[in-house]
């Protein structure tokens, strides 16, 4: 089976548990997931099955889309509501407080990676050394938040839309929002709404797919994260040549292009400069 099925991960699951489970699903181990969710996290997680996972490396650069709720007055070592609680008070926040603060962390921003994360720091993984109480210096990293929006309250706590670049942390997007607040603030909940051309109407619920008698109905064609790009039909003679890895003429404008043979198949995802097109990834099976 080849193919991308987009899975609503439930809370409670590592997206490393989801794709071991659909291994088992899908009959193969050439699974792959487009994006860790944090485990208390839920929503849209792409998993990518067969020779599908040649595009994860497209993918990890795909922008985010995210509702989050940040709970003001309570900070926590893990900076979300399931970690050790550090501080805690009673607020009173207003929607003009919240509009004022909420620009500084639009567009190109630098964040501080938490302790808590997978990142490594002299060979060692951060939540390693953060687990035995450790905590060291993190070069704060470039991140671009495309969209902040304020939804409204829910019991007091806020409600957020954001969109942002491969490797933002919202928990750490909402300590620090709760910081410029003056009160603090942590991450309640996070359901990822989008992944790069994936929103929750393309996802499917995991219990969905693990009793599922045919779960190949659920995969998309790998083409469908490509969809921003224009389709070309190759000639036979093009074909041939893109099957041996080889550059060839065509009379097209610079760009990346889908490239189909004359039957309909996803061949490659493709360049072309001064007339010349080539392959960036290709995606048929060899004969």
């Amino acid at each position: 089976m080849n193919g991308i099925v987009i899975v609503d991960k439930p809370s409670g699951w590592t997206s490393q548990d989801v794709t071991a489970r659909l291994r088992r699903v899908f009959g193969t181990r050439r699974i792959g997931h487009g994006g860790t969710l944090d485990p208390m996290a839920t929503g849209v997680l792409p998993v990518f099955v067969g020779r599908a996972t040649r595009g994860v490396e497209f993918f990890e650069h795909a922008e985010k889309g995210y509702e989050a709720l940040l709970v003001p007055g309570l900070t926590t070592d893990t900076e979300d509501t399931t970690g050790t609680v550090l501080t805690q008070q009673e607020v009173s926040i207003t929607e003009e407080q919240i509009e004022a603060v909420l620009p500084k962390f639009r567009g190109d921003i630098l964040q501080v990676p938490p302790m808590y994360s997978a990142l490594k720091v002299n060979g060692q993984k951060l939540y390693d050394l953060a687990r035995k109480g450790k905590e060291v210096p993190r070069e704060p990293r470039p991140i671009t938040i495309s969209e902040l929006t304020f939804l409204g309250f829910e019991d007091g706590n806020l409600l957020l839309r954001v969109q942002c670049s491969k490797g933002t942390y919202i928990r750490t997007l909402c300590k620090d929002i709760g910081q410029a607040l003056g009160c603090g603030g942590c991450m309640g909940r996070l359901r990822r709404i989008r992944a790069g051309e994936y929103t929750l109407k393309d996802a499917v619920p995991l219990e969905t797919l693990l009793n599922a008698e045919h779960p190949e109905q659920y995969l998309l064609p790998v083409d469908s994260m490509f969809s921003n790009y224009p389709a070309v039909k190759l000639t036979p003679n093009q074909e041939k040549r893109c099957r041996n890895g080889n550059a060839f003429s065509v009379p097209l404008a610079p760009g990346t292009y889908r490239a189909y043979s004359q039957n309909g198949e996803f061949l490659m995802l493709a360049k072309v400069e001064q007339g010349t097109m080539t392959t960036v990834k290709s995606f048929f099976e060899p004969e």
